[in-house]
């Protein structure tokens, strides 16, 4: 694959921001020159948050609560934990300007100085068509990124999703994003232009010169079963090192009566583990960053069944698989993951929820003293948000 230099990309991804500002500049003037009235007075604040706890139980003799094997019997085999205590500030500082800051108050409980600090951004909307994202956020690289993690329909994000977390195109990053979404004919469609540092939330600088750059279509195709195809696709410079990513994703939403709902996520992805490749001896590993390959999918079905009673909105049924292998042409060593839970929905929209549910790990080749090895977790998580 031939690559553009890092400058030109960017003089070509700026031309392309220009662009969409200019057209949706122009569709302003079209409208008649006179003052608007808007009877909000601004600034509109908004704080939102979310309690999310666990305990854990380790059911695999020497592997402890985080999947790591212990060849002589130490590791902790169960333990509370505090996994979120988010607090988010919306401030809509203008009918089309809005700046969001979210923190993640658990995270003191480790290192903070590259955690706590999820989002911070401002998102300026010309229109449906044409919005701008600049600051740390999630640029849009897959079903999960558009959603929070409090509606998540299993026990945690997809191990894909973190993964490429790490390798810059997912997850928490600093850069600049063109999102929007209009009507191809028939057939409603959302994209996301973005480029970024790549290196992760809350860092001082880029390591590199380099950037990552991806996009992500979203096509409505049946409107009567909510189902959409998503096509994925990025490239970028790391370390003067050439890297790409590609996935694809489909979902559906079919609503069996006023009570009975089934939700399906499928989705697959291929990257440059540049992470891993940058960890090896220069001296013997090869050229091609793209000897290291990460590949991953998986498939979740939820059932979803409204109660509706005073004490209990909802029930949900979920069973994820997965499948991941961080370096399949080098060292394949697949890992698959099975998670089934059971939740119980107390108040409307995720306000208060019990999940209960048991995560399976199965590794193709286990490796003593590693988390490359197999184990059984049971997991109880309440949660609240508000």
């Amino acid at each position: 694959m031939t690559f553009f230099s890092s400058k030109k990309r960017s003089l070509i991804f700026c031309a392309l921001l220009a662009g969409f500002a200019a057209s949706a500049q122009i569709q302003d003037s079209l409208r008649p020159n006179k003052p608007e009235e808007d009877p909000v007075k601004y600034p509109v604040l908004q704080i939102k948050g979310l309690f999310q706890a666990r305990y854990l139980v380790g059911m695999n003799k020497d592997v402890d609560v985080n999947g790591l094997h212990h060849a002589d019997g130490s590791g902790t085999s169960n333990n509370f934990m505090l996994k979120y205590m988010r607090i988010q500030v919306r401030a809509q500082i203008s009918k089309r300007t809005e700046v969001v800051a979210l923190a993640n108050l658990a995270d003191f409980k480790n290192d903070p100085k590259s955690r706590v600090l999820e989002n911070a951004y401002l998102k300026y909307t010309f229109n449906p068509k044409l919005a701008f994202t600049v600051g740390q956020f999630r640029p849009w690289f897959g079903i999960e990124e558009t959603y929070p993690i409090d509606i998540i329909k299993s026990l945690d994000w997809s191990n894909q999703y973190t993964e490429f977390g790490k390798l810059g195109w997912t997850s928490f990053q600093i850069g600049l994003s063109a999102t929007g979404q209009l009507q191809l004919g028939q057939i409603p469609f959302q994209y996301a232009v973005s480029v970024v540092n790549g290196n992760g939330k809350n860092q001082i600088n880029d390591n590199d010169n380099g950037k990552q750059y991806s996009t992500r279509m979203v096509f409505g195709l049946s409107k009567k079963y909510n189902f959409n195809v998503g096509l994925n696709g990025g490239i970028g410079e790391v370390l003067s090192k050439k890297v790409y990513a590609v996935g694809i994703d489909l979902s559906s939403l079919i609503q069996f009566d006023p009570k009975w709902s089934l939700d399906m996520q499928l989705e697959a992805k291929q990257a440059t583990n540049h992470v891993l490749y940058n960890t090896m001896d220069p001296e013997l590993r090869p050229d091609n960053p793209d000897q290291y390959l990460i590949r991953g999918a998986y498939f979740l079905p939820n059932v979803r069944y409204e109660i509706n009673h005073k004490n209990l909105s909802a029930f949900e049924l979920s069973c994820r698989y997965e499948y991941l292998d961080t370096n399949f042409r080098m060292n394949s060593n697949p890992r698959q993951t099975i998670t089934p839970m059971f939740g119980l929905e107390f108040l409307k929209n995720y306000g208060a929820r019990i999940q209960l549910g048991v995560q399976f790990d199965r590794y193709k080749h286990q490796v003593d003293n590693t988390s490359q090895y197999n184990n059984n977790l049971f997991i109880v998580q309440v949660q609240s948000r508000f």
